[in-house]
């Protein structure tokens, strides 16, 4: 039978990840397989459950199963949990970093649950009623709600649909930590690798972004470098830039333009004063061929409403106001719309929680672009091995909005071994702290508390 060669195909592979096979002492699974004729009716499958669980009936928490088709209908490889729910698996299913594995094997032809914890809710209908995994419906409709995430194989005998199969296995490996040397591990990287997409050019993203919106906002934890992505736009761009950095007492008359009060002597007098976007505004007004782009570092640390004022709804990209109204912007200068050649991008720091609330209105107004903390290729300076620990807890235990606390590149860049245990000690290790303090990342406990062990030889905790 053909199947069977995908059979044996998935038993090497799970050799090559780390399994101790059924008859090892300590079994890393228990193989099972239904592959009775018809497929269709007897609901074919072959996969792999926890060693203690019985050859068969129904069984609990995660595996891998393999559906197979009889003749050239595709196939569907899934992670699913057993009918009788979870016994020990509850905990794992909670982390995000097992939805973010799967999540990343899986295109149009698949599926990813949002929350692996969630086996109540069934498999969507636009996936279940697919045309083309017809011959599969008896088991999609009766497994509907415990299945986590899936992918229809079209052509499982080919290598792209053995590799298919092999990057959901080297998932459930990795899930069960079957590797144990490094062997194990290359073999399991290898196989997720083939799903993992091209690093994206940033910097022509960003670009790319800023020219077809004009206003955008980077935000990121510290050291992902937004300040100077900007600034490499801006020299791409070769911009005429005006910078300035927000703080909580920047004020209307400091931005755009006022009256303040001045010191002549003895005596108290006032100016009128133009701020940084005036200047900006003006620049661009009366050099049109100048791309002008300003930068707001730091753009959540003042209060927004009143640093812009009326000159907030300038910046909305698709509204004509009503004929005949302009906006002031200066005694002398009065637009209805920003020109064309101003563009502005800011920077916002998303690990502090304590700075000024970013409005719906003003997020409507911006393209919002996230920066995340990545890998430096070919710079000696940059700490890999450090960099890729914290990536991992990062990777593993952080939710959504806790991934956009991940520590930044730039803090791994130091000269030498000693200058960057310095940088953990006394940069890292109180940024943890603080994390944890506030409530955050508090499964990740004790991995960071590993991290700092492994690299300084100093507790999270004294």
């Amino acid at each position: 039978m053909p199947v069977n060669e995908i059979v044996e195909f998935v038993k090497q592979k799970a050799m090559e990840f780390g399994a101790k096979p059924p008859d090892h002492s300590k079994p890393s699974y228990r193989f099972r397989e239904n592959l009775t004729p018809p497929f269709d009716a007897n609901q074919a499958y072959f996969g792999f459950v926890q060693p203690d669980e019985e050859p068969s009936g129904a069984y609990r928490d995660f595996s891998i199963a393999i559906m197979p088709s009889e003749d050239e209908s595709p196939w569907f490889v899934n992670l699913c949990v057993g009918t009788m729910g979870f016994h020990n698996d509850y905990e794992l299913a909670s982390r995000p970093g097992l939805r973010r594995v799967f999540q990343r094997l899986v295109n149009d032809d698949g599926f990813c649950k949002s929350d692996f914890s969630d086996i109540e809710t069934p498999l969507p209908d636009s996936f279940r009623d697919r045309e083309d995994i017809a011959h599969l419906a008896g088991a999609l409709d009766k497994y509907s709600k415990v299945f986590c995430a899936g992918q229809i194989v079209k052509e499982p005998f080919q290598e792209s649909g053995k590799k298919i199969i092999a990057a959901f296995l080297a998932g459930y490996a990795r899930m069960r930590k079957w590797p144990t040397n490094q062997t194990h591990r290359s073999a399991v990287d290898r196989a997720l690798s083939e799903f993992v997409g091209k690093p994206v050019d940033v910097q022509s993203e960003v670009k790319r972004l800023l020219e077809a919106r004009r206003f955008v906002i980077l935000e990121g934890a510290p050291g992902t470098g937004k300040t100077r992505l900007a600034k490499l736009i801006a020299a791409d761009l070769k911009a005429k830039v005006f910078f300035t950095q927000f703080h909580a007492e920047t004020s209307y008359s400091d931005f755009i333009s006022g009256i303040l009060p001045s010191l002549h002597g003895d005596k108290v007098g006032y100016e009128a004063t133009v701020g940084v976007l005036a200047n900006s505004i003006s620049h661009a007004l009366a050099n049109p061929d100048d791309t002008v782009l300003l930068i707001i570092d730091e753009i959540n640390r003042a209060n927004l409403s009143n640093v812009l004022g009326p000159v907030f709804y300038l910046f909305e990209p698709q509204m004509d106001l009503v004929e005949g109204v302009k906006i002031s912007v200066t005694p002398d200068l009065k637009l209805d719309s920003l020109p064309p050649n101003l563009y502005v991008i800011g920077t916002m720091n998303s690990a502090d929680r304590s700075l000024a609330v970013v409005d719906f209105a003003l997020r409507r107004r911006f393209a919002w672009y996230r920066m995340e903390a990545v890998p430096i290729e070919d710079n000696e300076r940059f700490h890999r091995d450090e960099f890729d620990s914290m990536s991992r807890i990062f990777s593993w235990h952080a939710t959504y909005e806790e991934l956009s606390l991940q520590p930044g590149q730039a803090y791994f860049l130091a000269n030498g071994r000693e200058e960057m245990k310095q940088r953990i000690r006394y940069e890292l290790l109180p940024l943890i702290r603080e994390y944890l303090q506030e409530g955050r990342l508090r499964s990740a406990k004790e991995d960071f508390n590993k991290f700092f062990l492994d690299s300084i030889k100093q507790p999270l905790y004294d």
